[in-house]
C-alpha cells in the first residue's frame, strides 16, 4: 500500500512539474509580448490623434457629449484610451499599445454627419438622436443558421421622430447616410415606436460591427476633422518598466521565501502554486490582449494578495486540525474543506465588484476590473485545486510528518471587544484629522482637494529641442524646471516619436507663470526660445460622465455585496457591518490624501478600488470564523464569539497583510518617483483594510446585534404590557358581569 502511494505521489509530482514548466515557459513568452505590445500610455506610449470641430464655437455641452461618446468608441482599441479637450474646439485621443496612426484613423473614421433619410431624400432624424448602436448575433428562425443584425436605441427625441416616420413608411426603405455615402437601406417592416429597432439581413458579423461602428461615430453632436496624428512615447519611461518588473520578481521570491519559512512544506506547495498562478495570469493577459497600466497592475497586486491569502487560510486550518490530534492526511482534507467557505465568499464578493466595475466603468476603472476579475478566478483555481494537489502528492511520497506541517493550538483569546472604544476612537481621530485638513487647505489655497491632471485638466506644452532627449533626462532635468515654476509635482511627460519634441502636461498656468516658464527654459542649459514652446489648455481625461459611472458602479457593487453577504450569512447585520467598514476604509484613505496633499487622479480611483476589494475579502474571513463559532458553540456569549474569532484569524490577517504589504513596499523602494506616488497609497490602504477587519468590523456587528436585542426586548415589553392590560381589562369585565 505504501509503495502504491509513493508511486502515485511520484507520478503526480511529475505531472505537476510538467504542467508548471510548460505554463512557466508560456508565461515567459507572454511577458515578452506584453512588454512589447500591451503596455499602456504610461508604460510604453501609443498613438495620439487630434481632431478639430468644423464649427468654430461648439457649445461646452456638445463638446462634453462628443468626448464621452468618443471615449466609448475608442475603448474597442483599449480600455485605457484617453479622450480629452484641447483648447476650445479640439479633441485629443491617446490610444496605448498601438503605433500605426493611419490604421486607427481609417477604422475610426471621420466623426459626424450621419442622417436617416426617407425615399424622397428628406431627413427623418440625425445621428445625435441615436443613443447606442451595437452589432448582434442571433438565429434565423427559418433556417436555424446564425443571423447578424444591428440594434439601434434612440433618445426621446429620436424615438418620436423614428416612430412617426416608420408609421408612415411601412413597406418602404429608410437610408442610413454617412458623409454623403449610403451605408444601409433597410425596409420598414412595421411601425417602430418603442425607441429600438434592428437592421437585419446582414451577411457577416464584421459587416454588422462596421455598420454599428459607423452609426456610433456618426452620432456625435459635432462634426470633427483630423488635424494631426503622432506616435508618443511612454510617460514613465523604460526605467519605470524595468524597475517595476524587477520589483515584481523580487517581491515574488520574498513572498515565496516567507511562506516557506512560516509554513514549511505547505509553503513550498503554495510557492509552486503561486508560480503557476503568475504564469496563467500572464498567459491570459496576452490571450485577451489586455492593455496593462498602473491601475491594471494594482488589480494584479490585489489578486496576488488574495491568492496568498487563500493559502494562508488553508494552512492555518490544516495546522489547527493537526493541533486537535488528527493525522496530517486527515488534517489536509478537513483543512481544505473548512477553509472553502471563507475563500469562496471572499472571492465572490470581490468578483461581484469586478464585474460591476467592468460593465459600468470606463477607462482605468474597466482596466482595473479586467485584471482583478482574471486574478480572482485564477487565484481560486490555484489555491483550491493546485495547492491541494501538491500537498496530496507530498503526502503520498511519505512527506506527511507533523514536523513538516506544524501544529496550531489557540491558547489565548484577546479581549478585542473590550478595546473597541480605543480602536474606533483612533479611526474617528484620523477621519476628523482629514476633515480638519480639508477645511484648512480649503481656507489656505481655495482647493481643499489636490485634483490631478486626470480630473481637472491643465496646460499641454509641446517643446521642440535641438536634439532627441531621453525620457530619463526629461524626468531628471526638465521636469524639475517645470516643477520649480508650477510648485507642483503632478507633471506628465512623453516624447513624440520621430521628432525632437516633448509633450509636457501641467496644471493650468497663469500668464505670469507661463512667462516665468518661458524664461526658465530659455536660461536653462537647453536654451529653448519661447517660439519653440506651444501651449494649449486641456480638459481632464477623466470626464464627469466617467466619474459618475465609476461612482455608480461602486454603489451598485456595494449593494450587490450587501445582498450576497446577507444571503450567505443569513444575517443582514454581517453585511451592513462589512459595507460600513468599506466606507470607513475609503474615508481613512481619503484622509491621508487630504492631509498629505497627494494628487487625486486615475491612480486614486485604482487605489480606492483596490482597498475595497482587499478589505471586503479580509472582513469576510473573520466573519466566516464567527459564523462557524456561532454554529458550533451556541451557548457562548457574543463577546466570546467575537474575541475568539478575531484571535483565531489574527495570525492569518497579519500574515496576509504582511505579504501584500511586502510586495507593494518592494515596488515602492525599487520603483521610480511616479511608481512611488502610486504604491504609497496602496500601502496605506493595505494597513487600513487589515485594521478595519480586525478592530472595526466585528465590534460593529456586536453593537448592531446588541441594539437589535434591545429593540426585541422593547417590543416584547410593549407586547407583554399590552397583553397584561388586556388580561386585566378582561378580568375587570368578568368581575363586573358577575355583579
Amino acid at each position: 500500500m505504501e509503495s502504491s502511494n509513493k508511486n502515485k505521489g511520484f507520478i503526480s509530482l511529475l505531472i505537476l512539474l510538467g504542467v508548471l514548466v510548460g505554463f512557466a515557459y508560456l508565461g515567459y513568452t507572454s511577458l515578452k509580448v506584453i512588454r512589447q505590445k500591451q503596455l499602456g500610455l504610461d508604460l510604453s506610449g501609443g498613438v495620439s490623434i487630434t481632431y478639430q470641430t468644423t464649427t468654430d464655437n461648439p457649445s461646452d455641452q456638445d463638446m462634453k457629449d462628443t468626448i464621452y461618446k468618443l471615449q466609448q468608441r475608442v475603448q474597442s482599441y483599449s480600455t485605457e484610451a484617453q479622450v480629452y479637450e484641447e483648447g476650445t474646439n479640439r479633441i485629443k485621443i491617446d490610444i496605448p499599445g498601438v503605433s500605426d496612426a493611419d490604421t486607427i484613423l481609417a477604422d475610426l473614421g471621420k466623426p459626424g454627419s450621419l442622417v436617416f433619410k426617407d425615399p424622397s431624400g428628406n431627413t427623418i432624424l440625425t445621428g445625435d438622436q441615436v443613443k447606442s448602436s451595437e452589432a448582434q448575433i442571433g438565429t434565423n428562425g427559418t433556417t436555424g443558421q446564425k443571423a447578424y443584425s444591428v440594434k439601434l436605441v434612440f433618445n426621446d427625441e429620436g424615438k418620436k421622430a423614428f416612430g412617426d416616420a416608420t408609421t408612415n413608411l411601412v413597406g418602404k426603405q429608410i437610408a442610413i447616410v454617412y458623409d454623403g455615402k449610403q451605408y444601409s437601406n433597410p425596409v420598414v417592416q412595421e411601425a417602430i415606436t418603442g425607441g429600438e429597432c434592428y437592421i437585419d439581413n446582414i451577411d457577416t458579423y464584421e459587416e454588422a460591427e462596421q455598420l454599428a461602428s459607423t452609426i456610433r461615430i456618426g452620432s456625435l453632436k459635432v462634426e470633427l476633422e483630423k488635424v494631426q496624428s503622432s506616435v508618443v512615447g511612454a510617460q514613465l519611461g523604460q526605467r519605470a518598466i524595468t524597475t517595476s518588473f524587477q520589483a515584481a520578481i523580487v517581491g515574488f521570491f520574498a513572498v515565496a521565501l516567507f511562506m516557506i519559512l512560516v509554513y514549511w512544506i505547505q509553503g513550498v506547495a503554495a510557492s509552486l502554486a503561486l508560480t503557476l498562478y503568475v504564469s496563467l495570469i500572464l498567459c491570459l493577459i496576452r490571450a485577451f490582449n489586455i492593455t496593462l497600466t498602473l491601475p491594471g497592475i494594482a488589480g494584479i497586486i490585489l489578486s496576488v494578495g488574495m491568492a496568498v491569502d487563500a493559502n494562508v487560510i488553508i494552512f492555518t486550518r490544516v495546522r489547527e486540525e493537526i493541533g486537535q490530534g488528527k493525522t496530517v492526511r486527515s488534517a489536509v482534507k478537513t483543512g481544505f474543506y473548512k477553509a472553502l467557505s471563507a475563500i469562496v465568499d471572499g472571492n465572490i464578493t470581490t468578483l461581484i465588484a469586478a464585474l460591476v466595475l467592468f460593465f459600468l466603468g470606463t477607462g482605468t476603472v474597466k482596466g482595473f476590473a479586467v485584471t482583478l476579475a482574471l486574478g480572482v478566478l485564477v487565484s481560486m483555481f490555484t489555491a483550491i485545486t493546485i495547492t491541494r494537489t501538491w500537498l496530496y502528492a507530498f503526502c503520498d511520497l511519505g512527506w506527511d510528518q507533523e514536523k513538516l506541517f506544524g501544529r496550531l493550538v489557540h491558547k489565548k483569546t484577546f479581549d478585542f471587544l473590550g478595546k473597541r472604544r480605543i480602536f474606533m476612537g483612533a479611526a474617528i481621530s484620523i477621519s476628523c484629522a482629514g476633515l480638519i485638513a480639508l477645511a484648512v487647505w480649503g481656507a489656505k489655497t481655495g482647493k481643499p482637494l489636490n485634483y490631478g491632471l486626470d480630473f481637472k485638466g491643465g496646460n499641454s506644452l509641446t517643446i521642440t529641442f535641438d536634439r532627441d532627449i531621453p525620457l530619463e533626462e526629461i524626468d531628471s532635468k526638465i521636469k524639475p524646471i517645470v516643477a520649480n515654476v508650477t510648485k507642483d509635482q503632478d507633471i506628465q511627460a512623453s516624447k513624440i516619436q520621430g521628432t525632437t519634441q516633448v509633450n509636457i502636461k501641467t496644471r493650468t498656468l497663469s500668464i505670469e507663470e507661463s512667462a516665468a516658464l518661458d524664461n526658465a527654459l530659455e536660461t536653462s542649459e537647453y536654451k529653448i526660445s519661447p517660439e519653440k514652446v506651444t501651449s494649449e489648455s486641456i480638459s481632464g481625461s477623466i470626464s464627469a460622465e466617467m466619474r459618475r459611472s465609476a461612482i455608480l458602479a461602486v454603489f451598485i457593487a456595494l449593494f450587490l455585496m450587501l445582498i450576497y453577504i446577507t444571503i450567505r450569512f443569513s444575517n443582514v447585520r454581517f453585511a451592513t457591518a462589512a459595507i460600513i467598514c468599506l466606507f470607513h476604509d475609503v474615508l481613512m484613505l481619503c484622509s491621508f490624501y487630504v492631509i498629505f496633499r497627494w494628487s487625486i487622479g486615475s491612480t486614486f480611483i485604482a487605489c480606492t478600488l483596490t482597498l475595497i476589494g482587499y478589505s471586503i475579502n479580509d472582513t469576510i474571513v473573520v466573519f466566516d470564523r464567527m459564523r462557524e463559532n456561532l454554529r458550533i458553540n451556541p451557548g457562548w456569549s457574543r463577546e466570546d464569539i467575537v474575541n475568539k474569532s478575531i484571535s483565531e484569524t489574527l495570525t492569518r490577517s497579519l500574515f496576509t497583510s504582511l505579504t501584500t504589504f511586502m510586495t507593494i513596499c518592494i515596488l515602492f523602494i525599487m520603483g521610480v518617483s511616479s511608481i512611488r506616488d502610486f504604491t504609497l497609497p496602496l500601502m496605506v490602504g493595505a494597513i487600513c483594510g487589515t485594521y478595519s477587519s480586525i478592530a472595526i468590523a466585528s465590534p460593529l456587528w456586536f453593537l448592531m446585534e446588541r441594539a437589535n436585542d434591545r429593540k426585541k426586548l422593547a417590543r416584547q415589553k410593549v407586547a407583554d404590557e399590552k397583553k397584561a392590560a388586556e388580561k386585566a381589562a378582561h378580568k375587570a369585565e368578568k368581575a363586573k358581569n358577575k355583579k
